[in-house]
C-alpha cells in the first residue's frame, strides 16, 4: 500500500500578478524551466519571488532516469538563440542570482558544455551583476567538456549525485556514481569555482548509506549540499519507499554539519536550486 503524501509536502496553487508576469517573460523568450517540466513543488513560491530555474537544450532527455518527469526522447537540434533569450529573461526578471540547468544531451559531442558556456557569456554581457549557478549533467566525465565549463567561470558548479551508491544504477541506469564524484572533483581541483551537489531521499536508502555518500562528497571537497524528499511524479516512476519525518531531517542536518559541510539546505521540499542564492556565501 502506497503511503499518503504528508501534509508538509503539499503546496497550494498560487496565481498572482507576479506569477503571471514570470510565465509571460518565459513564454516571450521561448524558454523552458525545470519548474514546469520536472513538476517542482516549489514552483509557485519561486514564481512569486520572481525567479525560476532555466532548463536549456530542450525539454526532452537522452537518458531515462527512473525518478525524473522529463521525457526520454530524441532531442531537437540546439537553438543557437537560446543563450541570448536566457540572458534577456534574467535581465527582465531583474535576477541577482540565476540557476541554469539542462536535460542530458549525450547526442552532442561535448554534452552541451559549449551551450552552457554561451549562456554564461550572454548573461555576463547583458546582466553582469547577476551571479550564475549551473546545474549540469555529467558530460560523461569528459575533461574537454569540463574544461569548457571551467573557462566559462560560473559562480557555482552544481552536479547532483541524486542518490546513494547502492541505489544509483536503479535510479540512474545510464549514469555512474564514481563518474559523478569525479566530475565534482575535477572542477574543484582545476578551478576556484564553488561546487555543489544534492541528494533525493526516500528511495530505500539507509541512514548509513546517506552518511557514506556525504563522506564521499566531502572527500572531493564539495562546498554545498542539498537534501530533499523524493516525490513520485507518476505511477511509471520509482515508488516512494519512505517519507522522512521532520525529526529525521533534523538528524540529517546534524549529520551534514558533523561531516563538515558549512553550507547546506535540508528539508522535505528542498530541491537543488531552491533558494540557491541563500547558500552562496
Amino acid at each position: 500500500m502506497t503511503e499518503r503524501l504528508p501534509d508538509y509536502l503539499k503546496r497550494p496553487i498560487i496565481d498572482t500578478d507576479k506569477t503571471r508576469e514570470v510565465r509571460k517573460i518565459l513564454k516571450n523568450n521561448c524558454l523552458n524551466t525545470v519548474c514546469e517540466n520536472a513538476r517542482c513543488p516549489n514552483k509557485n513560491e519561486c514564481y512569486t519571488n520572481k525567479t525560476a530555474t532555466f532548463l536549456i537544450m530542450g525539454n526532452v532527455c537522452t537518458r531515462n532516469c527512473k525518478y525524473c518527469n522529463i521525457s526520454c526522447e530524441k532531442p531537437a537540434p540546439l537553438d543557437i538563440e537560446e543563450p541570448l533569450h536566457v540572458a534577456k529573461a534574467i535581465k527582465d526578471l531583474n535576477l541577482k542570482y540565476a540557476v541554469i540547468t539542462s536535460v542530458t544531451r549525450d547526442d552532442l559531442e561535448d554534452g552541451g558544455a559549449l551551450h552552457f558556456a554561451n549562456c554564461i557569456k550572454e548573461i555576463r554581457k547583458i546582466a553582469p551583476e547577476t551571479k550564475i549557478e549551473i546545474l549540469t549533467p555529467d558530460f560523461k566525465n569528459k575533461k574537454e567538456s569540463l574544461d569548457i565549463i571551467i573557462n566559462a567561470r560560473p559562480d557555482v558548479f552544481n552536479h547532483n549525485i541524486e542518490t546513494v551508491k547502492e541505489i544509483f544504477k536503479t535510479a540512474r541506469p545510464q549514469g555512474n556514481y564514481e563518474n559523478s564524484l569525479a566530475v565534482l572533483n575535477y572542477i574543484k581541483n582545476n578551478s576556484n569555482i564553488k561546487t555543489k551537489s544534492g541528494l533525493m531521499i526516500g528511495l530505500g536508502e539507509t541512514f548509513d548509506q546517506i552518511k557514506q555518500t556525504l563522506i564521499d562528497l566531502k572527500k572531493v571537497d564539495c562546498d554545498i549540499i542539498t537534501i530533499g524528499q523524493y516525490i513520485q511524479p507518476s505511477k511509471k516512476h520509482l515508488p516512494v519507499a519512505k517519507y522522512y519525518t521532520m525529526e529525521e531531517y533534523k538528524k540529517l542536518t546534524e549529520l551534514v554539519t558533523s561531516i563538515g559541510f558549512k553550507d547546506h539546505q535540508i528539508g522535505p521540499l528542498v530541491r537543488s536550486s531552491y533558494n540557491a542564492s541563500k547558500l552562496f556565501t
